[in-house]
């Protein structure tokens, strides 16, 4: 019950910044060019509370999949009628253009004054993300060591887009599930291409690669009384080597494992000094253990004020280019559907980042609030894009379309929204089912 209720406040803050960012562009500047505002709206369908000041109706409506505001005449063509000062229609196409567009400007201002702010902040990342891609660890049984690659390859390129850190990997793998993908790789001084089929790993299609870089294992956690404690051990040191093995993440729990009741010289980094620590792994059934919770070694990202706001625009326009790739992949079958997220699953997320704290849930509605301005820009009836879409091209033309026209356009775009609303929805509810849209089959 927490959790349900959780998620519903989670949500309900997340929905509830997104959509007032959004319809204060549109009513900013509605009324910055003297455009009536007659409803500003959470939510579409019926109005169940609010309240009116002046001409404006700030309501909460029914369905809970977005919000709207609505101007004097928008949407109403009658021949020969004379039209207030403030109707939206009496303004110039420019003005009513700025209105339409502002909404979704704001969604992508906000996700650069929120990245910025964290940047300024400063966060704790993992070091690995932004290094060069040089393999340091294979998982046996991986598609990785099914393939060609070997550990100490530098990454260059997948599928021919460049990838210079690890981060442009793990985006690069993870978009493409059960892909058969050529990596450009430098060994030895040498480049050459190396094809990689792909798997599909969880219920949202990510694609899995098996190689990993060369992690650092940093000490999170340490067990009171644990041969950890007794050796020295303290909670951030950094683990370079054991017995004189450099050691990475994923072969830290290997070698420990291995050398039960057996002393181990640790190569450690503390403070920017390396020292010498001898563990002896304490016997835990068959395998040794130290009593360290361990995670990725991490470095704290800070900066000041306007290098903040350069890294932000940084940050922001790879994610919107990433964001444009995926709906380009996923029209042309290269995404699978699953990695899509509808209102059930931002609420999911939005729980989760609420439950780690003020910053990750301000970097998940900077994420949200990216994609939704970019979506809305695109020329979809309905979206502001269609609408910004009518515009430039009755610019074009030098005059208004015919209100049958426009009638026909919002038609189609009503029955393209009412459809995706419908399938974001199912599929969230699908990736959920024993065997996704499998389970809805009746043989």
């Amino acid at each position: 019950m927490i959790n349900v209720l959780g998620t519903i406040l989670a949500f309900l803050i997340v929905f509830g910044i997104l959509v007032f960012i959004h319809e204060f562009g549109h009513f900013f500047t509605a009324k910055l060019v003297g455009i009536r505002v007659e409803v500003f709206s959470f939510g579409y369908g019926k109005r169940l509370f609010g309240v009116k000041k002046g001409h404006t109706d700030y309501r909460i409506s029914i369905l809970p999949m977005g919000g709207y505001v609505k101007f004097l005449g928008e949407g109403v063509y009658e021949p020969g009628k004379v039209l207030e000062p403030d109707d939206f229609a009496a303004k110039t196409r420019f003005q009513r253009f700025m209105v339409i567009l502002m909404g979704p400007v704001m969604n992508i201002l906000l996700a650069v004054v929120i990245v910025a702010g964290i940047n300024m902040v400063g966060v704790d990342a993992p070091e690995y993300q932004d290094q060069a891609p040089v393999i340091g660890w294979i998982e046996p049984g991986s598609p990785a060591s099914k393939s060609d690659l070997l550990p100490d390859d530098l990454i260059l390129a997948i599928n021919g887009r460049k990838t210079a850190t690890w981060t442009d990997v793990e985006i690069a793998v993870g978009t493409k599930p059960d892909r058969l993908l050529t990596i450009d790789i430098r060994r030895d001084g040498r480049e050459v291409s190396v094809p990689m089929q792909t798997e599909s790993r969880t219920k949202y299609d990510m694609g899995y690669a098996g190689f990993y870089g060369k992690i650092l294992t940093q000490v999170q956690m340490i067990s009171p009384g644990s041969p950890a404690e007794n050796g020295g051990l303290r909670q951030g040191d950094v683990i370079k080597a054991i017995n004189g093995e450099p050691v990475y993440f994923y072969r830290f729990v290997e070698i420990v494992e291995a050398n039960a009741e057996k002393e181990c010289e640790f190569l450690i980094e503390r403070d920017g000094a390396e020292m010498t620590l001898r563990i002896t792994p304490r016997r835990e059934g068959d395998v040794g253990k130290i009593g360290v919770m361990q995670t990725a070694k991490s470095v704290i990202k800070k900066y000041a004020f306007f290098p903040a706001i350069g890294q932000s625009f940084k940050e922001n326009k790879r994610l919107a280019f990433l964001v444009i790739d995926f709906l380009k992949n996923l029209i042309t079958g290269q995404a699978s559907a699953k990695q899509l997220g509808g209102p059930l699953e931002i609420a999911n997320f939005s729980y989760a980042a609420l439950k780690m704290g003020f910053l990750a849930l301000m970097s998940w509605i900077a994420v949200i609030s990216l994609q939704l301005g970019i979506l809305n820009l695109f020329p979809i009836p309905v979206f502001d894009g269609g609408q910004l879409f009518v515009l430039v091209v009755e610019g074009i033309i030098r005059r208004d379309l015919n209100p049958k026209a426009r009638q026909i356009w919002m038609q189609i775009g009503f029955v393209i929204f009412v459809v995706l609303i419908a399938f974001v929805i199912l599929n969230d509810i699908v990736k959920r089912l024993p065997h996704g849209w499998s389970s809805l089959l009746p043989f």
